[in-house]
């Protein structure tokens, strides 16, 4: 089956007001530039996103803050987006935080099927508030729910018409969980081949949990913050 669609636009072209969306990367690594650009340019609203971080101010999933598109943010870290922390402040905006393994948990048990587990991240602590605490083995750990989502929006540097995906190093983190975790997850890759092309020892998400793919036409793969180190 040919999963591949002619642009970005095309690619999110269901993703509606109220949406739940998983976006992948890790800072600005490995996020899925061309369909967060193609979805502002929807001008989708009232949106609910899952990320480690929410881009930074101007870039990223910064560009669907600025456009006033999300209504709630769910993540690990948000230090480098000033914008998101006073709209959090105004009451705008409503952001649940999420130790960073507690995420990619609750995210790979979505992919998996199953609908909760136990950590002991979190316990005695704000993020304990409201969720139930057991016992095992004179150890305390917290009940933690799935995440699933209704699109998944997820990079990956090599994909072939059949939705098989290949990330490169860090690049990687959080895609290959969100691919699996959502109802449609739409690929952006910046190299698409035929199938047979890629080794199939190399892939890390199968075509059958992707619908879509699309070759990313502009890459900026912009940095952060970057730090140099004196000369003298």
């Amino acid at each position: 089956m040919n999963k591949v669609v002619a642009n970005a636009d095309e690619a999110i072209r269901d993703v509606d007001d109220g949406a739940v969306i998983m976006i992948g990367g890790f800072g600005l690594c490995g996020i899925p530039e061309n369909l967060i650009r193609a979805l502002v340019k929807k001008g989708s609203k009232n949106l609910t996103t899952i990320s480690n971080n929410a881009g930074v101010d101007g870039f990223g999933a910064g560009m669907l803050l600025s456009a006033g598109q999300i209504r709630r943010h769910i993540g690990t870290y948000v230090g480098e987006n000033k914008l998101l922390e006073s709209m959090v402040l105004a009451g705008k905006l409503k952001l649940t935080l999420i130790p960073q393994g507690t995420l990619a948990e609750r995210m790979r048990a979505g992919g998996a099927g199953i609908p909760a587990f136990y950590t002991p991240a979190g316990v005695g602590t704000v993020v304990a508030d409201g969720k139930e605490v057991r016992e095992f083995d004179g150890r305390s750990y917290l009940l933690e729910r799935a995440l699933t989502a209704d699109f998944a929006l997820v990079k990956a540097w090599r994909g072939d018409r059949l939705g098989n995906l290949v990330y490169r190093k860090t690049a990687q983190n959080f895609n290959p969980m969100m691919a699996a975790a959502a109802k449609i997850t739409i690929a952006e890759v910046e190299e698409l081949v035929e199938p047979g092309v890629i080794d199939p020892d190399h892939v890390r998400t199968p075509g059958i949990y992707v619908q879509r793919i699309v070759e990313g036409e502009q890459y900026d793969k912009k940095i952060e913050r970057r730090t140099l180190r004196n000369k003298s």
